[in-house]
This record gives structure tokens, sequence and C-alpha cells, in this order.
């Protein structure tokens, strides 16, 4: 099925891995008689402009880049009542994971043609949008050392500031309202889950999903650095679930606070600083997804 698409790309995505992808993207949409439009993008502020003038244009919005990007536009084309479409192009494309879209930019293309529209819910901390994961603590700091980065580890980058990050990590106590019921961390980290994949292909939740209206919370608390560092190669399997410092409830709506500050970071970005609450809205994203078996 052709559409009417408008393309939103972050030229800067996965180190200029969007960019060097566009021309084969392209050329697929094109070849498949996709109606399409292909709008680079300047800054966030950017994207929302070109979301909302897709939307007006009746056409589908596909975010090209990284989560951080997907996620923005996400939240645009939410609040616009559009549909959005997904072309990976950036290092961790974790919403792509989460969902079943493939990984690579081209198989993608053909999910816009083929695939079918679905509702998925949304995470929000406070009126920011997320797609993936929500989380402080410890993964602030990771986040934090990956931004300076400027090494070529693609998805791995992520591993890399967890491992450097380590050593220097004190224990923080979270304070977390968890539909109202109070619950006092010590420890690691505190990470809410729309989708359940995070940091490259971690599956931090990995029963979350995406249609379910509600949201996963995972804690960590307070264990040695020799065990934590066993325990990070069972999170690309979902396996850490089986740690003792691991628990995981589900919720609608968290009210998150910590002994020290911390930067909120989701879908790869800084998108809050606590206190925060984060919160789902059930099904109001319209998405094109791979056609269930």
């Amino acid at each position: 099925m052709a559409r009417r698409l408008q393309l939103v790309v972050n030229p800067a995505a996965g180190g200029g891995r969007a960019t060097k992808l566009l021309p084969s993207v392209e050329a697929a949409l094109r070849g498949a008689g996709h109606d399409l439009v292909v709008s680079p993008t300047t800054s966030l502020e950017h994207a929302d402009e070109l979301a909302d003038a897709a939307i007006a244009d009746d056409r589908v919005v596909v975010a090209m880049g990284g989560d951080g990007i997907v996620g923005r536009v996400a939240g645009r084309v939410a609040a616009g009542g559009g549909v959005l479409g997904v072309v990976p192009g950036g290092r961790g494309n974790d919403f792509c994971r989460g969902v079943g879209l493939p990984g690579q930019a081209v198989a993608a293309c053909e999910v816009l043609a083929t695939g079918e529209e679905r509702r998925i819910d949304l995470g929000y901390a406070g009126d920011m949008p997320f797609l993936c994961v929500a989380s402080f603590g410890f993964d602030s700091d990771v986040q934090e050392r990956v931004l300076r980065s400027r090494l070529p580890l693609g998805p791995f980058i992520y591993l890399y500031g967890a491992l450097a990050t380590v050593a220097g990590w004190k224990p923080a106590t979270f304070s977390c309202s968890v539909d109202g019921e109070l619950i006092v961390v010590t420890g690691w980290s505190v990470a809410v889950a729309n989708s359940g994949v995070y940091g490259g292909g971690m599956r931090l939740a990995p029963d979350a999903s995406v249609e379910d209206g509600l949201l996963d919370v995972v804690t960590t608390s307070t264990t040695t650095r020799s065990r934590f560092l066993r325990a990070l190669p069972k999170l690309y399997k979902g396996a850490h679930l089986d740690e003792p410092s691991v628990s995981v409830r589900t919720a609608r709506s968290v009210d998150l606070s910590a002994d020290r500050p911390f930067r909120v970071f989701a879908d790869g970005d800084p998108i809050a600083s606590l206190p925060c609450t984060i919160s789902v809205r059930p099904g109001v994203l319209r998405v094109l997804l791979p056609v269930r078996p």
C-alpha cells in the first residue's frame, strides 16, 4: 500500500549514520510508490514543526534517527492525532527492538507499506513524552557519560558507559510513590518502562508492553560492585530479574525523588529533573507496526 509520507530525519543520529542511510531509504520509499517528502531536522523544536506540518498535510510522520527523535516526534504525533512510522537510524534503536520493527533501515521501510496501524501507550515525565524507558540514578550517570563520549562503539556505547561508571558510584536513596504506595530503595537505580528495552538492547523490563496501559517500575537496590557487574550481561536476555537486588512492579503513575540531584533520561535524552511524576497515557499514539502473525 502506497502512502503519503513525510520523513523527519535527524542527520546527526548515530554519529551521522542516519545521513549515510538516507539515500537508500529514500530510494526504497520512492521505489515502493510512496508520495514522499524528506525533511532533515535542525533541532528538536524543528522536528515538532515538521511533524505538525506533516499532520496538517495528511501525511504519515516517519521519524528516522535514534530513539530521541522517535520519542520526540511520537509525542507530537499523538498530540496532533496523526500516524507515526519509524525507520531506525541511531545507535540504540531500542523502540524498534521492543515492538518488533526491523533493525535495518531499508527493511523497516517495508513496514510503512505492509504494516498495520495500532494504538500504543506513551509514557510522560511531567509533560515530556517518551516511548521506551525513563530512568535515573546510576543510569543517569551512565547517560551523562554517553552524551559526552565520541567513541564509535554503536549500541555498545551504553555498555561502555555502564562499565566506566561503576567504580565511582555511591548508592543513592530513592523514594517512589507507586500508584500511591510509598517505596524507599537505597541502591543503584529506578527505571520506569513503557516498552521494555533500553541501552542498546538491554531488556530491562522483559514483560513490559506498549499496549497494556501500564508502566513497569524496575528498582535495583544495593549490591556489591562485583555482583552488579556480573549481572550486567543478563540484561541483554532479561535474565537479571532473578537477582535479589532487582524488583519489578506495575503502575499507572509514579512520583519520584532522591536524596541527591539526578536528571531523568528517556530515549537517550534528558527529559526531566527530580522530583517528577511519570505516568502513562494508554493508546494515545497511532503507529504503523508489523502485522501480527
